[in-house]
Parts: structure tokens; sequence; C-alpha cells
């Protein structure tokens, strides 16, 4: 992740930022020491407690809820400059400082909300690390979920599978795209989408995404060979039928 905030912070030297996130996880690891001296439980709530200490109370990071589309929330420099990100930015750091501990720390792909998942003796514990590692219950997941889904949602158990460290970074990058969509900045939602490929080549709906980000740009002849690329992998119906009917408007387009 820091490596991808590089790309937009060119002569940027990477070794101070290198060394805080090392520093992190070595302060947790002693926080969690001292609990445990102090007579608290070896358990996942410990495990939180001791990272709220260290990168919450003692380095100040927060989630930013008052600019939350700002786009330096998902450039992982600008969060450890700034102490404030979005939920996967800060799930970043804390899952690098709990792995430095062995600890059975992942991250969830939930939707609208990237979370915290702790593994540990049979146990399960799911926190929110942009809320002060604020400890989760299904009733809470249940609530989140409803709020981004609708209603009729309901917690399911491909919500709480791990993800890999290649979707968290797909899942950041994302973020950043959209954000520059939204601006219109097409130009540059289109590097973040020619990044994205170079880490995660089989990630074939990214064809589709730098399909229709060269269509915007004007680049009808690449958008359609773009497009056809992607159906020779989609298998999804829906997925198909959708791509075909971009096929057919950039082709109209561009006789």
């Amino acid at each position: 992740a820091l490596y991808l905030a590089l790309e937009s912070h060119p002569g940027r030297s990477l070794g101070p930022y290198l060394t805080h996130v090392k520093k992190l996880g070595e302060q947790v690891g002693g926080r969690h020491s001292d609990l445990i001296a102090a007579g608290a439980e070896d358990n996942p709530e410990t495990k939180i407690a001791a990272l709220k200490h260290v990168l919450c109370d003692q380095h100040g990071y927060t989630g930013d809820e008052d600019t939350y589309n700002d786009l330096r929330n998902a450039d992982l420099i600008e969060v450890i400059d700034r102490r404030k990100g979005l939920p996967i930015a800060l799930s970043i750091l804390a899952i690098e400082a709990g792995r430095a501990q062995g600890w059975g720390i992942s991250g969830l792909n939930f939707p609208g909300h990237f979370l915290l998942r702790f593994d540990q003796d049979g146990k399960r514990v799911i926190c929110d690390p942009f809320h002060q590692f604020r400890i989760l219950q299904a009733q809470d997941l249940r609530q989140l979920l409803k709020a981004v889904l609708g209603d009729e949602a309901e917690l399911s158990a491909n919500l709480y599978i791990e993800a890999s460290n290649r979707e968290i970074l797909l899942r950041l990058q994302n973020n950043i795209k959209f954000r520059q969509i939204e601006k219109e900045e097409y130009q540059e939602a289109l590097d973040t989408v020619t990044m994205m490929k170079s880490f995660a080549p089989q990630e074939h709906r990214l064809l589709l995404d730098e399909s229709v980000l060269n269509a915007r740009l004007g680049n009808l002849a690449s958008a359609i060979e773009l497009v056809r690329q992607y159906l020779g992998s989609v298998t999804d119906p829906k997925d198909r039928y959708d791509a075909e009917l971009l096929l057919r408007t950039l082709e109209t387009s561009f006789e």
C-alpha cells in the first residue's frame, strides 16, 4: 500500500513510513505485554485494546468522518502524515501491527465498511478501526449491512471470509478510482486501473473499467477492444449481458 501511494509522491522516501509501521508493531506488542502483566486475559479483546491504545490514543489515528471522500484517506502515505483515513487504510496499519505479534488478525470485505476479524482458540471478534476499534456484535453488523444493502439484507457466512492481501489492495485502490471518477478525473482513474492490473492481472473486471474509462476519454477503438477481451473471460450471464450491451453502444458510437 505504501508503494502504491508512492506513485502520487514522486521523490518521497518510504524510509520514515516503513520505520513508523515497524514502530507501531513494536509498541502494540509492548502494550499487549503490559496489559497481560497487569492481569488482563490474553484474548482478542485485549489485543484490540492494545491496538486502540497505540494507534488511536498514542498516535492519534482516527476515521475521517468530516471529509470522508478526500482522496488522501486512501493514500497510506497521507494517512500516516494526517493520522486519519478510510476504514481500509486504518485496517492495513492494524493488520500489520497485529501480524507482527503473530496474531490471528485479518480484514473483512464487509459491504460499505471494511472491518477487522480476530480469531483465537475458536473465538471470533470483529471490530471497526474507523470508530476507535469498537467491537461489533451481530446486531451491529446487521444494522451496518442493512444501511448499505437495504432492509432485506441479512448476514451470511461469506461476509466473514478473510480478505487476501491482494483483495485488500484492490479495495483500497477502488476507493481512489471511484473518487477520481466522481471528480471526472478519467485519465487519473485509468492510471489507477492500470496500476491495479499490475498486481491483479487475473481480475478481469478491470478490463471493463478500463473500457468505460477509455470511452469517457474518447478512445473508442481501445474501449471496444477491451470490452471484447472482457467478454472472452466473463461467465456470469448478467455480467455478460451488460458487457454485450456496452459493446453494442460503443460500436454504434464508433461507426
